[in-house]
């Protein structure tokens, strides 16, 4: 391996690295952001994902680059707890859509002034304009990975 192959494993592995302890850190705060409306991380997430439109589950899952399974499993769960619904596909019969009932939206509203004020205190610590660099980093990250098959 060249000095310079070498180079470009180890920025691999930082990348890597790092997004795993990020992914760690952003689950940490969101499951004491959800835990204030009685969610967890991941319901929060899929009942989230289907707040603007009512999606399939399969729509879901690959916004968030999971298993529909794994989507499936929580779905189920927040139409058992009455925070969401399945409805009618029009496009196709039996893939229903998931969308969200009233309490399912009073909950997720219970988050909004905690996750403003965690949003805000990120900021104030990065600074605007790094909190937009690293989000479009991040975002050309996830760009390129997809790209090359490695998403």
């Amino acid at each position: 391996m060249t000095q310079s192959e070498e180079s470009h494993s180890e920025l691999l592995t930082g990348a890597a690295l790092t997004v795993f302890r990020l992914n760690g850190q952003f689950l940490s705060v969101a499951e004491e952001l959800a835990r204030t409306a009685g969610l967890t991380a991941a319901r929060w997430q899929v009942l989230g994902a289907v707040i603007d439109e009512p999606l399939p589950v399969s729509a879901v899952a690959r916004r968030f680059g999971t298993t529909r399974q794994s989507v499936q499993r929580i779905a189920d769960l927040l139409v058992e707890q009455g925070l969401a619904e399945y409805r009618p596909n029009p496009a196709h019969s039996r893939a229903k859509l998931l969308a969200p009932t009233e309490r399912g939206l009073t909950a997720l509203h219970r988050i909004d002034p905690d996750h403003s004020r965690v949003a805000e205190a990120l900021v104030a610590e990065l600074g605007e304009k790094d909190a937009e660099r690293a989000l479009e980093s991040l975002r050309r990250l996830s760009r390129a990975l997809d790209r090359i098959g490695g998403g």
